[in-house]
């Protein structure tokens, strides 16, 4: 498991644990640097690791991503090639590499599908990381091509849960308002400013139903995962299939979180994408589909933030 302690590895720890897993194999950052490619191969030698889930990246939000394109690309560009290198050198059986639903063009037909990739024009404000997670794709695809690698990938659409990223100079836009809207309770404040205009819409599915999913991919024999995909387009999307506007959104975390005050929209301030919906046919013909509700999902999240609420803070 590469990047248990970030939201996404953290939530493929459970489920496989709670699959009756004993033996997931993981190290902290402070033991594994995974952009030194050295300390990866002597990681992978030493091990007997039979699958590999990559949920290791640096992730943030449009305003991280805005201002900080080659930490996002260089980063992740080197997490990838040494993880996926290093697991086809050791002999790895299986792989699963985690992508983002901003690998799409930004004005992709809606809903997006998998034969969207490289058709357009991505969103400037992420373009960095979302080469990155391309290349991803790209570099499973090629091992598989190459050498028959059962190297495969997953596309989730915007993701939230425990253990989410609540610092609002980084944060994705979900932990971002349960934060504001948090913080404004508390300080008895009459208003809440979003950036954006509200308008844009996006998907998103709890880290829970996304590790579910994982785990079922992974587990899908080989002659079923690549009848269902192909050679050059072998990615999976994994999602909801449903969408919400930011306003809307805002307005539903104002409710379960008991803010009564006004929401202010900051049109200055970028928007990102018009709209990000994915199409999770080719997941749900293989047999999954999610379960968690966004209200179930909000109000889980909102708790395990209000319980670690000083540590937030204190971050």
């Amino acid at each position: 498991m590469a990047g248990h302690h970030g939201m996404v590895g953290s939530a493929l720890v459970r489920a496989l644990q709670g699959r009756g897993d004993p033996h997931v194999i993981t190290r902290d950052r402070s033991a594994l640097d995974l952009t030194r490619q050295s300390e990866v191969e002597r990681f992978f030698a030493a091990e007997r690791i039979d699958t590999v889930y990559l949920a290791a990246a640096r992730v943030g939000g449009i305003k991280a991503n805005n201002e900080q394109p080659a930490d996002f690309i260089r980063d992740n560009l080197q997490i990838q090639t040494n993880v996926i290198h290093a697991a086809f050198c050791s002999g790895v059986s299986r792989l699963l590499f985690l992508g983002s639903s901003c690998i799409y063009p930004r004005l992709a037909e809606q809903p997006m599908s998998e034969e969207a990739l490289m058709t357009g024009p991505l969103e400037g404000t992420n373009e960095a990381y979302a080469v990155a997670k391309i290349a991803g794709i790209k570099m499973c695809e090629s091992y598989r091509r190459q050498h028959g690698a059962d190297f495969r990938s997953v596309m989730p659409t915007n993701l939230y849960g425990p253990q989410d990223n609540f610092d609002l100079e980084s944060s994705h836009v979900l932990p971002a308002l349960l934060r504001k809207f948090h913080q404004a309770v508390l300080a008895g404040d009459g208003v809440v400013q979003v950036w954006g205009s509200g308008r844009p819409r996006r998907e998103f599915l709890h880290v829970d139903d996304m590790a579910a999913a994982c785990c079922h991919v992974m587990e899908l024999p080989p002659g079923d995962y690549w009848a269902a995909v192909s050679d050059r387009c072998s990615h999976i999307n994994v999602g909801t299939g449903e969408d919400i506007s930011i306003a809307e959104l805002a307005g539903l975390i104002a409710e379960i979180i008991g803010f009564r005050g006004a929401i202010e929209f900051d049109a200055t301030m970028p928007d990102g994408t018009p709209r990000k919906l994915l199409d999770v046919s080719r997941l749900r013909g293989l047999g999954w589909e999610a379960h968690i509700g966004l209200r179930e999902g909000i109000s889980r999240t909102y708790g395990w933030m209000t319980e670690h609420w000083e540590n937030i803070v204190v971050a």
